[in-house]
């Protein structure tokens, strides 16, 4: 778990597997990663002979957001596969985990979904305008459980 600090953890050093089995295995680095977060649903509830007007607030279920993850076309078509096969009628629900890293690139804060599974995937735009730009490609992941170790 992170270490209480005066300054903030830097959100540019960080390492994503996604669950595949191999943690050591790296194929390409994503620049981005983003929508961690979860949502609760309340249900508002009054009972008919309480003295006062208004109502209460019970949670009851909760939704992940997606993750959606970000990196330069690198040739590998890994993500691209997972998500194929899975939208040809296969099962394929992964572990997948984002550690976040300190300054000398040890661990601080690991977030893991449980039971990603592949939503969406974003080639690159390819545009001949002579610029410098990267051909990056989307991952978007739909999840069941985020934790945060």
């Amino acid at each position: 778990m992170a270490t209480q600090r005066d300054n903030p953890y830097g959100a540019f050093n960080f390492l994503v597997s996604l669950g595949t089995g191999d943690e050591s295995s790296v194929i390409a680095g994503f620049s981005d990663v983003s929508g961690l977060g979860s949502e609760i649903n309340y249900s508002e509830y009054r009972n008919g002979n309480e003295s006062f007007n208004t109502v209460r607030k019970i949670a009851n279920t909760f939704k992940q957001e997606d993750i959606t993850l970000k990196r330069g076309l690198m040739g590998s078509d890994d993500l691209f596969q997972w998500l194929r096969a899975v939208r040809e009628g296969g099962v394929d629900k992964r572990q997948v985990s984002i550690t976040l890293l300190d300054e000398a690139r040890q661990p601080v804060v690991t977030f893991r979904l449980f039971n990603a599974q592949p939503k969406k995937w974003v080639g690159p735009t390819l545009a001949a305008k002579g610029g410098g730009e990267v051909a990056m490609e989307e991952f978007h992941l739909v999840c069941e459980g985020v934790t945060m170790e």
